[in-house]
């Protein structure tokens, strides 16, 4: 009764703002937490068959519904259909990473002379936060909008300290879906006291549908950046950037993931168990959303193009996911049935000046604008 009272809501004001095809939001309980806390699921809606889930539990996307070439919806990200997954096999569904996305050398940086220690909990390096990054928190929702496009802002205080790291940070995660099946997220970030702060999505994406028998190995990738960072064994930057030319990393053309993520004969797709690697598209900072990924699914046509301000996009093929986890589809998740694109700053910069800063300062804002542009092409 809830969703259905909020949804006539949405489209009552839509009609009297004389906004027919305005895209709708609506609001329903997801699951409890242990401590008894509520997680709600909020869905943005438009007119061209696309919906996108959204909840608090880690300022999560939970479902995404994307019309294929003949207009035939499909969820095309991974998930859980109940709190029950999220809690028991957390694998960063859709959430959103951060204090500090990616990884950490041994969970140490220092700034402004102070040497701090983050919790390990990748191998020897902190990886999206800690052992409670803001994929495990709950955040509450702080405004919901219809119109042209359909959005809810969710909003997370870190107190100074969490997970070890200084300051306490204020964020909010805008998510929008418009009319023309753009669906965004928008991370803002103030702090109180010096930081650093590397927020990204880590959605993981199959095209075809999750769950689907075709798995992700198919799509056609490409990737607008001539570098690369090479890593160690352990996934850290090694701080060389190296081309792609001449590589199994070179995605500047059109090309199926599965086509060389077996490698074995390149120690980089050895270390990772396939792609788990920084692209380097830019240097810095944007001003504008870019493009950082184009995937294509053949079968069914459709699209997603990835655009960000930030420089560096993490391209990992899915090589941990091991049959050990039920979908919402009810099907199992094998390696290499969804690839995840994160846009971000470069992995543990705080160790490496010459990949930037993520320095965050009181007075400034953090942003990371992530879109994801969903299309359709013809059958070839």
């Amino acid at each position: 009764m809830w969703k259905l009272a909020i949804g006539l809501a949405a489209l009552a004001g839509a009609a009297m703002s004389g906004e027919a095809n305005a895209a709708d939001v609506t609001r329903a309980a997801f699951g409890t937490l242990p401590d008894g806390r509520s997680v709600e699921a909020i869905t943005l809606a438009n007119h061209k068959g696309m919906r996108a889930t959204i909840i608090t539990y880690g300022a999560s996307i939970q479902t995404v519904i994307v019309p294929d070439r003949g207009g035939h919806g499909a969820d095309v990200t991974l998930g859980y259909p109940t709190m029950q997954g999220y809690l028991e096999q957390p694998q960063y569904f859709g959430s959103t990473v951060g204090r500090v996305a990616n990884r950490i050398a041994k969970g140490q940086f220092t700034l402004d002379g102070k040497s701090y220690q983050v919790p390990v909990n990748n191998g020897p390096n902190s990886l999206h936060g800690g052992t409670k990054g803001f994929d495990k928190v709950l955040w509450m929702v702080a405004d919901t909008q219809t119109g042209p496009s359909a959005s809810v802002t969710l909003r997370y205080v870190s107190p100074d300290g969490e997970m070890g790291y200084p300051g306490t940070l204020t964020v909010t995660a805008t998510y929008a879906l418009d009319e023309a099946n753009n669906l965004s997220v928008d991370y803002r970030a103030t702090t109180d006291r010096t930081t650093i702060v590397n927020l990204s999505n880590h959605a993981y994406w199959n095209l075809a549908g999750e769950g689907s028998v075709e798995g992700a190995m198919g799509h056609l990738l490409t990737i607008p950046a001539d570098q690369y960072s090479p890593t160690d064994a352990t996934a850290i930057p090694t701080g060389e950037f190296r081309p792609v030319a001449g590589t199994v990393f070179d995605f500047r053309k059109p090309t199926a993931v599965g086509l060389r993520v077996r490698d074995a004969a390149d120690q980089q797709i050895a270390f990772g168990r396939g792609y788990d690697h920084n692209w380097v598209v830019a240097r810095g900072l944007a001003a504008q959303p870019r493009l950082l990924a184009r995937a294509e699914e053949p079968k069914s046509g459709r699209v997603m193009e990835v655009l960000s301000n930030q420089p560096g996009l993490q391209f990992y093929s899915g090589n941990f996911l091991d049959a050990t986890t039920v979908g919402k589809a009810g099907k199992i998740y094998r390696m290499g049935d969804a690839i995840v694109l994160e846009p971000q700053m470069f992995p543990d910069t705080p160790n490496r000046p010459e990949f930037g800063s993520i320095r965050l300062e009181p007075g400034q804002t953090y942003h990371n604008r992530i879109i994801w542009r969903f299309s359709t092409v013809p059958g070839r």
